[in-house]
Order: C-alpha cells, then structure tokens, then sequence
C-alpha cells in the first residue's frame, strides 16, 4: 500500500494534539530528500521525520538516528534560521490529499508574533517541501520548479498556489448516490476485475491508492459489479475514514513484510502507525542502500575480474607462443652448422640432417628476403627474445592468479555479505588495495571528509562441545582473527583450495577430540563457497603453524604441519 491520503491523514491525525504547542529546537538533513524537526513537546523530545524520496515519501514521528553532514545543507541552514525556536500552533490536512500543513508562531526582528508555514507535499516524483511567509508567498523550497511543463512555479518570492486536481474528495461526498454516480459510469458492465476496479476508483477519487481500494475489495468480498457491492465499499472506506483507532495490517511474501494496509482496531498504542512506518520505510529504505551499494561494489569487482581473466588469456596465450622457441633455437644451430654445403642465396627453405635426431632430415622454412646466414640470425633472436619472454611472462602469470584468487574471495565475502556495515568494511578494505585504487578514487575522495573511524570487528561465534568457534565475515577480519586474537595453541580452520573464512577454535590448551575437530570443520565448510557441496575438504593446524608472506593481500596466508577432513557443511 502507497503512503496515499488516507495514511496521511491517519498519521496526522495521531500526532496532532500532542505535537501542537511543542517547541522546534533542532533542524537536520540527513540527505537530500529528508528534513528531521526535532521538537520538545509534552515534556518529551519528539523528532518528525518528512521525507519526500519519490518511492518512500511520507511524514511520521521517528526514533532511528540519522548520520547528518558535517556541514548542514542550504535549505536545512534556511529552515534553522526561520522556524528554530518556533512552537507549532497547527497542523492540518487538505482533505484526503497527501499534503500537510504545518504552523509554526516565530518571532520576527520587530519582536512580533509571525506565523509562518512548513508545506509538506506527498505527491511521488512531485514531492516538495515548501516554506511560507503570513502573505502566503514562498520563503524557499527544497526543490524549485519552474518548468513550462508545470502549472505551478515553486520559487522563493512566488505566491504559493495547491495542486490542482480533477479527483474527488470522498469527504465531501453527501451520501452512496455520489459514490456509485461517480464510478458507475466508468466501469463498463462486463466480469468483475478487481485490478481494473481498483485502478477506476483510485483515479476518481482524492487521496486513495490502488493498493488501498484492492485491500478494501478484498476486505469487504466483492466479487461482482453490482450496486450492493459497490455500497458495501462506500461503507468500508466511511469506516476507515471515521474510525478512531486505526491500526496497520502487516503482509508477508516470502516470509519478509513487503506491505501493510489500514484496518480499524479497538485499541491501539500511542503512535502505533507511526512507528510502524517508522520501523516499515527505514527496513526498506536500509535494504534498498544495502542492495544498490553492494551491487556498485560487485559490479567494480566484476570488472576488474573480467579484466583480469583477459589479462590471464593473453598470458597463456604468450606461453603458448614461448613453447616454440626450442624449435627456432634448433633452426638456428641447424643452419649455422650447415652453411658451407649451403648456396648462399635467397630461398624459400632448406633441408639438412638434425644431429640430435638421429640425422634425420628436417626441413626448415627461410624467408626468401634473407640469406640463410641472415635467417639463422633471426633465429636465434627469435629464440631469445622468446626465452626472456617466458621468465616475464611466469612471473606476470603468478602474480595475475594471485590477484585473480584475491578478487574472487572479495566477490564471495560480497555475495555473502548481509548488512551495509559488512559491505562498508569490504569497500574499505578494497580502497587499500592498488588494484581497486583508481576505480575507487572518487568515493575514497568522499569518504575523506569524514572523521575516521576507529575499525571495529565483530566475527560470528558459535559454541562447538563446550568450545568458542570464532569465523571471519571479510578478509581484514580473518587476518586480524588469525594473528591478532586467536593464541598459537588455538585450531586454525580453512576449507582447502576454495574461497572461504578463516575458523578459529578456542581451546586454552584443552585436548580437542576429533567430533569437535570435524563440527569445526563443518563450520568452516558452512562458510566458503563449498557451502552447497557434499565432502569438502578442510585444512587445519595449530595458529602458530600459519604465516602472512610480506606483501600479500588480506585473508591470503600460507601453512604447514596441517591435517585434511572432508565433511559435509
């Protein structure tokens, strides 16, 4: 269900009384679509969060703390030097339509009481927040509009005019006869769809969404056209609209809330709508940044995976070209023994006896552009311009699967990663990487303007027979697992030759029989790419057994003195 009129009006309804009077002491913006009005009202701090983002615009009293810039944004500094100090002496709706009015008694330089007005619009993509002056003229806005496209210019100094609309406000209607005569019209008599139904009456009426006609529908179980199902939709919504307590139903898809709809309850806690869509918007808006913020990361990882597989091709490719080069080598020597009982002219090749086989012939191609002494000089470039090539060329391919070995345990703690904290820890330690440097430029930019932080961690703990079983969530936690908290006594756990987290088992010098050592195991296996497999393999040793070369990359380590269970995670 949308953050239509009806839930504006139920939220505006709930906080009302008690924010009237209250007092505005803070202003924030935590982003470019969302004002935070801290304000002390009835003894308490209340902070009403209005967010006009074009999928989760809505006005609600909030408890989730924000981080805001270091430096406040123009219309938060403009809205500071307006309404701080201020005390709400209204608040009202327009009807069924989203758009609230907010009040506020301020003190001009004449030390005169002056009314000014907080107009919240919540109206998708159209979305504004607009402040007014007593004349009714905009003071500012947080978007400004003027486009020839538009039948109103939102500019500071411009008289402030309402949406227009050709909806009709269902809280004017007189009795049934104005509904039915509004919609009947518009539907024409065939089979009962509830989708095209519920689509008629959103578009006639001021304020309701499609999501909320469908619940009606189904609330009130309509399943034909008729006129007395159509009354029992005018009593339903007359029901919602006059109801006292109104309460959100939750709707689950795939056991996660997706969507909520108004119901009348008999009781209800205080502010229990808006904190519902304070806890409803701010899980969504949380798994929306943690999706898009992930899914930026991969897609940098993934390039630069591609990249490297390109750049592994062509280096396989240039092996392959060195395997010849013992062959050019032979050419060469060939043909250099061979000169006195060869005509020193162009030809196209040659045929001599190939001493090391037996004196068999072998026929060797010239370039007709050289003479046999010539060719046996390119030969013998050829052969050792490949030569050096091979020693670059291993060593290039060494360090390509390394890095290649690298960015695929990135992609596996990503596609494991589960909150934006965890995939904020991979971008900072992807940051410190040359490889991700450049492409990471701007945001590491961005990032420097804030203070930095102290790096926290907090690996996964399981308890195995009596033992702390401790596992890595990114490669900076495994490294600081392995060789900052475990001890050298302790049990170091990785699967074998797959990507996966680093497993410490706690032992404080305690013998360890081998069911611990295999759910230990299991673990390890449970955490690596080889989670969906049968017969793992998993190494392990003590922690004293387990080193970091100079220079390699987080999570990469080397080992010895380790022992192998296969087991099934």
């Amino acid at each position: 269900m949308a953050f239509d009129g009806i839930v504006t009006n139920a939220i505006v309804k709930e906080i009302k009384n008690d924010l009237i009077g209250g007092k505005i002491d803070k202003i924030h913006q935590p982003d470019k679509n969302t004002i935070v009005l801290g304000i002390y009202a009835q003894g308490k701090n209340l902070a009403l969060n209005i967010c006009i983002d074009a999928h989760n615009c809505r006005i609600n009293l909030t408890t989730k703390s924000r981080i805001n810039p270091l430096v406040a944004p123009n219309f938060c500094m403009l809205l500071r030097k307006h309404l701080i100090g201020g005390r709400i002496s209204n608040i009202n709706t327009h009807g069924l339509e989203r758009l609230v009015n907010i009040e506020v008694e301020t003190i001009n330089e004449f030390n005169e009481i002056e009314i000014k007005t907080l107009i919240i619009e919540l109206m998708g993509k159209h979305s504004n927040i607009i402040l007014l002056n007593k004349d009714n003229k905009i003071i500012d806005a947080i978007r400004h509009i003027d486009s020839p496209n538009s039948y109103r210019v939102i500019l500071p100094s411009r008289m402030y005019y309402l949406p227009e609309t050709d909806k009709i406000d269902f809280l004017k209607l007189k009795n049934f006869e104005e509904f039915y005569s509004a919609i009947s019209q518009k539907i024409p008599q065939k089979e009962f769809d509830e989708n095209y139904l519920s689509k008629v009456i959103a578009d006639t009426f001021i304020g309701f969404s499609k999501g909320f006609v469908k619940s009606v529908i189904q609330k009130s179980q309509i399943k034909d056209l008729s006129k007395n199902s159509f009354e029992k939709l005018y009593i339903y919504i007359e029901n919602i609209l006059n109801a006292q307590n109104l309460s959100f139903e939750k709707i689950y898809k795939d056991d996660k809330l997706s969507d909520y709809v108004l119901v009348n309850k008999e009781k209800k806690e205080n502010y229990e709508l808006n904190f519902f869509i304070d806890d409803f918007y701010f899980n969504k808006e949380t798994d929306e940044r943690f999706t898009n913020y992930r899914n930026t990361l991969l897609k940098v990882i993934l390039d630069m995976l591609k990249k490297y597989n390109n750049r592994l091709k062509s280096i396989n490719s240039k092996l392959n070209d060195c395997q010849d080069m013992d062959k050019y080598k032979l050419y060469g020597e060939l043909i250099t023994a061979n000169l006195y009982r060869i005509n020193n002219k162009h030809q196209e090749s040659i045929e001599v006896e190939n001493y090391y086989d037996n004196n068999n012939l072998i026929n060797i191609p010239l370039d007709i552009k050289y003479s046999p002494n010539e060719n046996a000089k390119r030969y013998f470039k050829k052969y050792t311009k490949l030569k050096n090539a091979l020693e670059i060329v291993t060593e290039q391919k060494k360090e390509t699967e390394t890095e290649l070995d690298y960015i695929g345990s990135v992609v596996y703690e990503l596609e494991n990663s589960s909150t934006l904290e965890e995939v904020q820890e991979i971008f900072e330690e992807i940051s410190e990487n040359i490889l991700f440097k450049e492409r990471l430029n701007k945001k590491k930019k961005a990032q420097k303007t804030n203070k930095k932080k102290k790096t926290s961690y907090a690996p996964l703990k399981f308890d195995v027979d009596g033992f702390e079983v401790y596992v890595g969530r990114n490669n900076k936690e495994n490294d600081w697992l392995t060789f900052t908290f475990a001890n050298k006594n302790d049990t170091w756990f990785h699967t074998k030759d797959i990507h996966g987290s680093h497993v410490i088992l706690k032992a404080n010098m305690a013998d360890v029989d081998e069911h611990t050592l295999i759910e230990c195991a299991r673990i390890a296996a449970q955490h690596s790419k080889g989670k969906n497999s049968s017969n793992v393999p998993v190494d392990y040793c003590k922690v004293q057994y387990v080193r970091k070369p100079n220079g390699a990359k987080p999570g990469m380590v080397i080992f010895t003195n380790n022992k192998t269970l296969n087991v099934t995670p």
